[in-house]
């Protein structure tokens, strides 16, 4: 029995298309090594986003594939997840302390955006990535809220914030820094000047991703967003109702307008299934987020029932991914998180922050 060689390897290896970097494993450079003793084959894979959750699935379905080739009795995958910093948009500098900054947006109010976000930052954290979440919202801080923390920021050097640190993740709200019934009657620059100094003067420490909650619209705070601070993607939260994606469609093309690639869309409260009696009701109407990925050509990242474990956990302090870790919900925000960051890794990497400051003196 003649040894397998490692071209009938790369070759069988192509015929498995990787559901989150939507390529074959060899094309994606994926496959950093492949060792072959006798019968026994030994692959190291390094996917570029977080993945914990998909590792199993991964090892079984390639196991299964090279073990239908001549001359294989054995095969062992490791696997491992390496996190890079992407490019963002021209002539806006990383941010010291995290490589990628994504932004979820919604164009309207309503439509579950900032429980959409914390889950989101939640589910990265499970499947293995270091996440923080910033609070963009001046006017209507709700993070603090959701992540069940209160207290003030604690400051080592006079000059900077310390993140408040809740479910492993690092969080930073204007709702932490005033009293949570005291409205902000503020101007735009104001509220523009506070968004940069909770981004710029917070200690973010080796963040893989820092999620940034959006206000809804297209005003102010969006477009500081768009224009100084460097994000590698947008999310877009909608529900299925027209109105919904009327708005959604705007921030989509705001982000479009400052090349700030669409990583794909979400549709919250798609389908309401009766506690009672488990009858399913298109209540705000269906297909709607499908519907507008297809029309933009961006990816739908996935749909998420209108359930009220999902408000009763974030509005007690503890969103459903930590509050039901292997519950069907939790599943579809890692799902969802592995589909935002495997879209993500397939985007150019950013180098400046590995090149040396260059002084002349």
């Amino acid at each position: 029995m003649a040894d397998v060689s490692k071209e009938q390897i790369e070759a069988k290896l192509k015929e498995y298309i990787d559901p989150y970097v939507e390529k074959d494993l060899v094309s994606a450079k994926l496959v950093k090594d492949i060792a072959i003793d006798g019968g026994k084959v030994t692959l190291g894979i390094t996917l570029g986003f977080p993945a914990k959750g998909y590792f199993d699935t991964l090892r079984s379905k390639l196991t299964e594939l090279l073990s239908s080739l001549d001359g294989v009795s054995e095969v062992v995958v490791n696997i491992e997840t390496k996190i890079a910093a992407h490019k963002a948009q021209k002539g806006v500098a990383p941010i010291e302390g995290i490589k990628n900054v994504i932004a979820i947006a919604s164009g309207k109010g309503g439509v579950g955006k900032s429980t959409t976000s914390v889950n989101l930052a939640l589910a990265l954290s499970a499947e293995g990535a270091k996440v923080g979440i910033l609070d963009a919202d001046i006017y209507g801080p709700s993070q603090p809220r959701m992540l069940g923390v209160s207290g003030r920021p604690e400051s080592e050097d006079g000059k900077t914030l310390e993140p408040i640190n809740s479910y492993n993740l690092q969080a930073m709200s204007i709702g932490f820094l005033v009293d949570e019934e005291t409205p902000m009657i503020w101007r735009g620059p104001m509220v523009t000047q506070a968004l940069n100094q909770l981004l710029n003067d917070t200690k973010w420490t080796d963040l893989d991703y820092l999620i940034i909650d959006l206000p809804p619209g297209t005003g102010d705070i969006q477009l500081t967003l768009a224009q100084r601070v460097p994000v590698s993607g947008a999310v877009i939260v909608t529900t299925p109702q027209d109105i919904a994606l009327l708005d959604a469609r705007k921030a989509l093309k705001m982000f479009e307008k400052v090349e700030v690639p669409i990583l794909g869309i979400i549709e919250n409260m798609s389908i309401h299934i009766c506690s009672k009696c488990g009858h399913e009701e298109h209540i705000f109407g269906e297909g709607g987020g499908m519907n507008m990925s297809e029309q933009y050509d961006v990816d739908f990242l996935g749909a998420l029932p209108l359930d009220m474990a999902i408000r009763v956990d974030t509005d007690g302090g503890k969103p459903t991914v930590v509050a039901d870790p292997d519950g069907r919900i939790t599943q579809i925000y890692r799902e969802i998180a592995r589909r935002v960051s495997g879209k993500m890794s397939m985007q150019a990497k950013e180098y400046a922050s590995k090149f040396p400051n260059i002084v002349i003196q």
